[in-house]
């Protein structure tokens, strides 16, 4: 660890997004949105920029080499954003390394990693939790398809591990079982993992940030997903499409309204079931929940995601950069505020002044009227 007399050692653990001619080499191996959760450059330099005040600041890629480098280093702590190559616990890999090598790091523990990116396993959990969730069947096979006549039609049809909405385009919304087998069936092939068959819900979908750690979490200002200003026939949903393909930074579609306009007692519902999930999962320092409401106007949580995406640029539509936003933060203070989040849990006292103290949190409520 740094001594009180030279500056914090931070290392940025990442995956950097390849350029699009080196993604198209893979195309006949892997799905085309293969890369989708990784991060570009931008977000990588913009992490590291952030992190300037507070130290020395080493970027290291999560690749096959980063174990020797992190052995050789020794950074004080880790700031992760690796989203793992392979495997179905691929967000768990960087997290367990650091915790074999004894290094502190930002974010949750890899159990909770895994957990949350099985998203059928994270529900069951929410369940147990008395948390609510839509209603869901998951397929290993094609001859166990027939389970999604137990829930109502619509359903939505997705891959069980994927984040980023990876796999879930506008067609995963299906309005009967034979557009249901088609799409499994696809999915199944495609992404060679369990495919999640889940009730679709018909009210107002949000998404929710959340910095800290229990029980002082405080929750950013409420997104909503506006699905109005999609194209003609569009599903709405927050398909990979509407995330990544129609709203672009060159032509953005204003897909997020945020602080969300809804009635203060619904934000304070909302808020108190992220903040339950964000407990039930052990989720640490940062997360974005993803949640939908019900005929009845009751929110229910569709995803947990501990290892949020972060990108800069304001008109990319990055959930959590844009409720921090709304905050009053700016993205320097949003990294820096997560950074803070985990010096804390871990005890580590700053060596250099930081940028941003945790009593001076510039918001307060993370809702609005």
């Amino acid at each position: 660890m740094a001594n009180p007399q030279t500056a914090m050692v931070i290392a940025v653990l990442f995956n950097l997004k390849p350029a699009a001619e080196d993604q198209t080499v893979q195309e006949e191996e892997e799905p085309p949105d293969s890369y989708t959760e990784w991060d570009d450059l931008e977000t990588i330099l913009a992490v590291q920029n952030a992190l300037r005040s507070e130290g020395e600041v080493v970027l290291i890629e999560a690749n096959e080499d980063c174990f020797d480098r992190l052995r050789r280093i020794r950074p004080d702590i880790v700031f992760n954003i690796a989203e793992g190559r392979r495997g179905l616990s691929r967000e768990s890999h960087v997290p367990s390394m650091l915790e074999f090598l004894g290094i502190p790091y930002t974010g949750s523990s890899p159990l909770t990693l895994s957990l949350c990116l099985d998203k059928a396993r994270c529900k069951e959990f929410l369940l147990y939790h008395g948390i609510a969730t839509p209603k869901f069947v998951l397929v290993d096979d094609e001859s166990s398809l027939d389970q999604a006549t137990q829930l109502p039609f619509p359903l939505m049809v997705k891959p069980v591990m994927e984040g980023s909405s990876k796999g879930i385009t506008n067609d995963c919304l299906v309005w009967n079982i034979d557009d249901c087998r088609s799409q499994a069936t696809k999915l199944l092939r495609l992404y060679r993992q369990p495919v999640l068959i889940e009730e679709f819900l018909p009210g107002s979908e949000f998404t929710v940030g959340l910095i800290g750690n229990y029980p002082n979490v405080e929750v950013l200002p409420i997104v909503e997903i506006r699905f109005d200003g999609l194209p003609p026939g569009a599903n709405p949903i927050y398909s990979y499409e509407a995330k990544w393909v129609w709203d672009r930074a060159e032509a953005p579609v204003g897909i997020l309204d945020c602080p969300a306009k809804i009635p203060l007692d619904l934000a304070r519902q909302i808020a108190d079931t992220a903040v339950l999930a964000f407990r039930a999962l052990g989720c640490r320092d940062w997360c974005r929940i993803d949640m939908r409401l019900d005929a009845k106007g009751q929110p229910h949580v569709l995803e947990v995601n501990p290892l949020p995406g972060v990108l800069p640029d304001p008109n990319q539509h990055s959930c959590l950069p844009q409720a921090a936003r709304a905050a009053g933060m700016t993205y320097d203070q949003l990294i820096q505020a997560v950074f803070h989040a985990a010096l804390n849990r871990y005890g580590i006292a700053r060596t250099q002044p930081g940028a941003l103290q945790k009593d001076d949190s510039p918001w307060k409520d993370g809702v609005s009227a």
